[in-house]
């Protein structure tokens, strides 16, 4: 069986080219174009092996879904990379203390990832 990633983002440009590193990679993709999505899916589908989560979005943004993330038993433990233009150093500083497993600045070359 392979191992599944929850990809979140709310353009569908950046999900499929996810998508497309992650299958290569051999996971299988879940997507969700909002925080509330990926909350839903965490709490309906088996749980994923990593989830890839962009910090802005609408309705629950990066940062809230990431504390949601956190903030409950059953999903405190799922690995989170956050993916994003917002890569100062103090969102990289506040990614961390929230308790993300990675960061990965958005834009990116898949070439390098």
């Amino acid at each position: 069986m392979s191992p599944v990633a929850l990809v979140v983002d709310d353009d569908p440009d950046v999900r499929a080219l996810v998508r497309v590193v992650l299958e290569q990679r051999g996971f299988e993709i879940v997507e969700a174009g909002t925080g509330s999505e990926a909350l839903v899916a965490l709490h309906t589908r088996e749980l994923p092996g990593v989830v890839v989560l962009d910090v802005q979005m609408p309705d629950l943004d990066g940062w809230e879904t990431l504390g949601a993330i956190r903030g409950q038993e059953r999903t405190s433990t799922v690995p989170v990379i956050l993916c994003t233009v917002r890569a100062e150093q103090a969102d990289v500083e506040r990614a961390w203390t929230l308790g993300c497993d990675g960061f990965l600045p958005k834009p990116f070359s898949v070439g390098q990832h």
